[in-house]
């Protein structure tokens, strides 16, 4: 069971397209978990092949500009398929990994590396594709 007074590494995986308070929550609840948030994100180009070609709306420095001046991110590592994605779990070792709740019953890349997997429930009513749809639908 997971002890928060114990030094610990986590990592946080996701697209980070358009930074939006569900984002941050999850990311503040993920470094309160340990004392090293390592954040990794899709690589525009395989941002494209997850969501199309009209994504990411945000290229991969500035996603990582921003996630990289968080007070709750230690680093932020851009990969590019899920073999790389897979390595720097191997690499990193993370005590504990967060995800998203939409992710339960689904393959999580990289969880065999990792001590634990902690479920985060997404806050609702925020995600980048309902600003974009959002943005789009104004008049």
């Amino acid at each position: 069971m997971y002890d928060p007074g114990i030094a610990r590494r986590v990592i946080v995986n996701g697209t980070f397209d358009i930074l939006h308070r569900g984002h941050i929550e999850m990311l503040n609840f993920a470094r309160s978990q340990g004392t090293y948030l390592l954040v990794c994100i899709d690589s525009d180009r395989s941002v494209r092949e997850l969501k199309g070609s009209s994504r990411p709306i945000n290229n991969q420095e500035d996603r990582k500009f921003a996630l990289d001046n968080l007070k709750s991110t230690n680093a932020v590592w851009i990969f590019d398929t899920q073999e790389e994605l897979e390595h720097i779990c191997e690499i990193y070792k993370p005590d504990l990994m967060v995800k998203g709740s939409d992710y339960r019953d689904k393959k999580i890349t990289g969880a065999e590396h990792c001590k634990a997997i902690k479920f985060y429930n997404l806050v609702p009513n925020y995600s980048t594709s309902k600003i974009i749809e959002n943005i789009n639908n104004r008049k």
